[in-house]
């Protein structure tokens, strides 16, 4: 008994070939996606304002601004607080968006080293 493959279903080398080119185009939608995520800049603040940290999409921090009402040499231990809460923030954020873009590019498809 031969199995039957319904019309248009077939792996005929058009739809090889189509089915190469978009997996080429999508592969080249991600590098570039990743590409724009690296360079854009996220801005976070902890403590009601009193830290600012800027960090780049590829997780480099650019900036840390520290308010000086918050600087106070008996309580260091809250400035560090603050600055963990912005980086760790900032960091989420980076990572959500970009996880939030790429399955934007991959239709949900779940490819291994993304």
């Amino acid at each position: 008994m031969k199995a039957r493959i319904p019309k248009g279903m077939g792996g005929g080398p058009q739809n090889m070939q189509a089915m190469l080119k978009q997996a080429q185009k999508m592969q080249e939608d991600i590098e570039a996606k990743k590409v724009e995520l690296e360079q854009k800049e996220y801005v976070v603040t902890s403590g009601g304002g009193m830290v600012e940290i800027t960090m780049t999409g590829s997780h480099e921090v650019k900036a840390i601004g520290i308010n000086p009402e918050v600087v106070d040499p008996e309580d260091v231990e809250m400035l560090e607080d603050m600055l963990v809460a912005a980086l760790n923030e900032v960091t989420r954020q980076i990572d959500e968006e970009a996880e939030r873009e790429l399955n934007s590019v991959t239709g949900g498809l779940n490819i291994p080293g993304l």
